[in-house]
């Protein structure tokens, strides 16, 4: 989620115009905290934030604190305290709908990182909303069965599997399986909907290189250290890179699924940065919603799992690319990293001469 605010908040073709917390990877505090914290971090805390759903439509939230740490986003101690909180006693949802409409129809994109039930929420109340957006971003789901050649990752005692909370099932759909039904069985949101499954984020490994080139930048690997704000970053990204090689198998370097829900609004803009979603590929796409939130087999099934089939009208359904420019996309990242740097060092010569 960091990479992902990173991108949106000082990508120079994109606006971020506000951001919602939702329960996933640790409660619905701690994500709201992390959010401000992030938001502060990259000197932008002037925008928005809300906290959002605290649990799922109709069932308790789950976390995952074996690959994100009890608070969500452990592994630095440089994430600043949040210098704005988010919104008293907005609604998240409400904010969403009156942030996207403020914008020109056809322009606005949503981007989700996390759990559905925010995004749920809002076209479920604000049907409006699906209308007047451009598009929606879903960093979520694994399909398997060979849909593209990426590495899925191997569980000890479980063997070879394409889901990364159950052997089935990704976390962000398996955390609000009735959710995301509600999103992809909705055909006016479905064909403006781009969902980012495990198995193309898991062909963007963040390997030693690619930290080493993020950490000082590409013409400073051996020169002066790394600034704060590219050491927070590099610290996160070891952390993950440690558990999701510890409980996954994936010693190459971790994937960095968020930020891709974000760069995907960038591929109309780069000639060289493109999906491969086979020349217009377009899917149905359903999600098991049969089973409990269990570490046991049989009460659980297969919740969670991302079922797809061909979409048997052209134009109609969810893309689903199946590869893209991995290098561009990081040198993507390292732009905004570069970004980021100049506006800090700005803002502190400012700050020094008020």
């Amino acid at each position: 989620d960091a990479f992902a605010i990173l991108l949106a908040a000082h990508h120079p073709h994109l606006e971020l115009i506000g951001v919602s917390t939702v329960h996933g990877n640790a409660s619905l505090a701690q994500t709201t905290a992390n959010a401000g914290s992030i938001l502060t971090a990259l000197g932008v805390h002037h925008i928005q934030y809300y906290a959002g759903a605290a649990k799922p439509f109709c069932r308790e939230a789950v976390h995952a604190p074996n690959i994100h740490g009890d608070s969500g986003l452990d592994g630095t101690e440089l994430l600043p305290k949040a210098h704005v909180g988010p919104v008293e006693n907005g609604n998240a949802v409400a904010a969403m709908r009156e942030a996207l409409m403020a914008k020109p129809a056809g322009t606005p994109w949503l981007v989700a990182t996390g759990a559905l039930t925010n995004v749920a929420l809002l076209f479920a109340t604000f049907p409006e909303v699906g209308d007047h957006i451009r598009g929606l971003s879903i960093m979520g789901g694994a399909i398997g069965d060979g849909f593209t050649n990426a590495p899925m990752g191997h569980v000890r005692g479980e063997g070879e599997r394409f889901g990364n909370r159950t052997p089935w099932a990704e976390f962000n759909i398996y955390c609000d399986p009735e959710a995301a039904q509600s999103i992809f069985s909705n055909p006016m949101v479905a064909r403006k909907t781009t969902l980012l499954p495990l198995d193309l984020t898991h062909q963007v490994l963040a390997t030693r290189a690619v930290q080493e080139k993020l950490r000082h930048g590409p013409s400073n690997s051996e020169g002066k250290g790394a600034s704060d704000v590219r050491q927070m970053f590099n610290e996160l990204l070891v952390f993950f890179a440690n558990t999701y090689a510890d409980v996954f198998g994936i010693s190459d370097g971790p994937p960095l699924h968020d930020p891709l829900a974000v760069a995907v609004i960038l591929f109309e803009g780069y000639e060289d940065f493109t999906l491969d979603d086979r020349k217009g590929e377009r899917w149905d796409v359903s999600v098991v919603t049969d089973g409990l939130h269990s570490d046991d087999d049989h009460p659980r099934g297969q919740v969670g799992r991302t079922m797809i089939s061909p979409s048997e009208e052209k134009g109609v359904g969810v893309r689903i690319p199946r590869g893209l420019n991995v290098e561009r996309f990081w040198n993507i990242v390292e732009d905004c990293l570069r970004l980021v740097d100049d506006h800090l060092a700005s803002r502190d010569e400012r700050e020094a001469f008020a």
